[in-house]
C-alpha cells in the first residue's frame, strides 16, 4: 500500500528584499514527506534550514512554488486560514523552548488549545495527561524558570501535542541541552514517531540527525542530491 504524502514541496523559492538588495535564501526546494515519517533537515549555519522550517510551519510564505499539506495547497490560503491550519495540524518545538515565564507549566501546555476552542475541563485534563507522559506530572504548578532546560523542553513537547497535530516540527530541539537531557528529549521524539506522528527536525548536529529515518541536506538554499 502506497504511503500517504502529508507534505509536498514543489520548487519553493524564498527571497528577502532589504531596500534595493534582493537576497535569495531558498532555490527550487522540492521534496515530499510521507505520513508517519521521521526526517531531519540538516546543513551549515545560513543554509536556509530555519527559513524552510518557517515555510513548513506556515509561519512564513514562500516567494514562489507550491506547498501541499495533507492534500491542500496552503500557499493559496489567506493568513487567517493558514493560522487555522497551523493550529490544528502542526505542533512546534523550538530550541529556546518559547515558554511563558510568568505562567505555570500547566498554563503553558494548555495555551494552544484555548486558541483552538477546546473546552476548559477537556484541555486541562489533556494537558495533565501529556505532562505525565513526558515525566512532568508532578511539576504542573511550577513556572518554567524553576525547571531545568531538559524539563522545559519536555514541557514544550507536551504543549506541541495539545491539539493532537499530525505533524511535529522541531527546530534544534536539543541545541540548548546537555547530552543527557538531549538524549531524553530525543527518546520522547522517537516515541512520538513510533505512535504515528510525522516528525520534521531541523538540526546541525549529525549525531542527532542520524536518529531520523531520512536526512535531507540543505546547502546554500538548495537540497543536495
Amino acid at each position: 500500500m502506497k504511503a500517504k504524502k502529508v507534505i509536498e514541496l514543489e520548487k519553493i523559492n524564498k527571497n528577502f528584499l532589504n531596500g534595493d538588495v534582493l537576497t535569495k535564501v531558498l532555490h527550487d526546494v522540492s521534496f515530499s514527506v510521507d505520513e508517519g515519517e521521521f526526517i531531519s533537515i540538516t546543513g551549515p549555519s545560513g543554509s536556509g534550514k530555519s527559513t524552510l522550517l518557517n515555510i513548513l510551519g506556515l509561519l512564513d510564505d514562500a516567494s514562489t512554488g507550491e506547498y501541499i499539506l495533507n492534500g491542500e495547497n496552503v500557499t493559496k490560503l489567506t493568513e487567517d486560514e493558514q493560522s487555522h491550519v497551523r493550529n490544528r495540524e502542526i505542533g512546534f518545538v523550538f530550541q529556546s523552548f518559547n515558554l511563558l515565564q510568568r505562567s505555570s507549566v500547566l498554563e503553558n501546555v494548555v495555551l494552544p488549545s484555548i486558541y483552538a476552542g477546546m473546552k476548559r475541563d477537556n484541555r486541562e485534563e489533556k494537558a495533565k495527561n501529556l505532562l505525565s507522559q513526558v515525566g512532568l506530572g508532578d511539576q504542573i504548578l511550577k513556572r518554567p524558570n524553576q525547571l531545568s532546560g531538559g524539563q522545559q523542553q519536555r514541557v514544550a513537547i507536551a504543549r506541541s501535542l495539545i491539539n493532537d497535530p499530525a505533524i511535529v516540527l522541531a527546530d534544534e530541539p536539543t541545541g540548548n541541552l546537555d547530552s543527557k537531557s538531549g538524549h531524553d528529549v530525543m527518546e520522547i521524539i522517537k516515541k512520538l514517531n513510533k505512535e504515528g506522528r510525522t516528525i520534521i527536525m531541523i538540526t546541525h548536529d549529525m549525531d542527532i540527525a542520524k536518529q531520523a529515518q531520512r536526512i535531507i541536506h540543505i546547502r546554500d538554499g538548495k537540497v543536495e542530491k
